[in-house]
């Protein structure tokens, strides 16, 4: 006797949903958490190598294991496609060398808080809403509140290093959708990894010279790229095909809070209570715009739809896939 198998119900299907949606979140924040202790891992690269040794060790080896395992289609391109590229991976070697700098200079969670602000100043800019802007107050205010902690005790130099580092990382967002939308797959970003490993490379070399080939340092360099390049992309890229963009985005307004974690298990550095409540500002702020500017609510179910080829749309290009 053979049994018919009856057709899923909807309820069923929801639960389908929820569960991938549960297992997508897990990814985004295991990809944020990758991407923070990768930024740990790179200050202790720091006395060996230097900013920029540790600049170079990570895009380099993270633009070769993204070419071994994308293997890119060069031809087929026209002079914008590639002109694009080039943008994107100036951004790219501008965002990590700067970051970079201010992460030698001040702790590892306030660097990200103030980073932030270069994504939620573009989220604000584009949202066009009125309630967006009270959020950018409230983001302001944690920024304030952070500097009671004292600015001179996080060193001015280093502050300004990571406000100048979120600017890159909202050109890098512009520039992520643009290539996005002209290569398939992750094509693209391992192009824009090796133009600015070829940027970063001959300033590394002369900085760090025959240090970067020391194998406890090339250990590292490995690690640092896998952590902040290779794993927390490819986590991001899966969770994007099953959550919607405005929620991967709340998830990675996370980051500040995932840096000052790592940076106190990695480094030791502790933070003052008014410095965590102003990172706690900023999280909050970030979530709001992310939220005012998201889409309608009937749109916030369901995953993020797929372009010819199995390509991600521009509109969900990873807004915070960067360091």
């Amino acid at each position: 006797m053979t049994r018919t198998l009856s057709p899923p119900t909807p309820t069923r299907s929801l639960r389908r949903l929820r569960g991938g949606q549960v297992g997508a979140v897990g990814l985004v924040l295991g990809g944020a958490l990758s991407v923070q202790f990768g930024s740990a891992v790179a200050a202790l690269l720091f006395p060996h190598t230097g900013v920029a040794g540790a600049v170079t060790l990570r895009l380099t080896i993270g633009a070769l294991l993204m070419l071994s395992v994308c293997r890119p289609r060069l031809r087929g391109h026209d002079r914008a496609d590639w002109a694009s590229v080039v943008a994107f991976g100036l951004a790219l070697a501008g965002m990590n060398s700067i970051f970079y700098q201010a992460i030698e200079r001040i702790p590892l969670g306030p660097a990200v808080t103030l980073e932030v602000l270069g994504p939620l100043a573009l989220s604000v800019f584009t949202a066009r809403r009125l309630a967006a802007w009270g959020w950018a107050g409230l983001a302001l205010a944690g920024v304030a509140l952070l500097g009671q902690g004292g600015f001179d005790r996080l060193d001015p130099l280093g502050a300004a290093l990571a406000l100048a580092a979120g600017a890159m990382w909202a050109a890098y967002i512009v520039c992520s959708a643009r290539v996005g939308g002209r290569f398939p797959r992750a094509d693209g970003l391992a192009l824009a990894l090796t133009v600015a490993a070829l940027v970063t490379l001959p300033i590394g070399l002369a900085g760090a010279g025959s240090r970067l080939w020391h194998p406890a340092v090339l250990g590292l360099g490995t690690g640092l790229a896998v952590l902040a390049s290779v794993l927390p992309y490819t986590l991001e890229l899966l969770a994007l095909r099953r959550l919607p963009t405005a929620t991967f985005a709340v998830l990675m307004s996370l980051g500040p809070a995932i840096a000052a974690v790592a940076g106190y298990l990695v480094l030791g550095q502790e933070l003052r209570a008014v410095e965590i409540v102003a990172i706690g500002l900023v999280i909050a702020a970030s979530v709001g715009a992310v939220r005012a500017g998201g889409k309608r609510a009937d749109e916030a179910v369901g995953p993020v739809a797929e372009g010819p080829d199995g390509q991600l749309s521009a509109a969900a290009a990873r807004p915070a896939a960067r360091r």
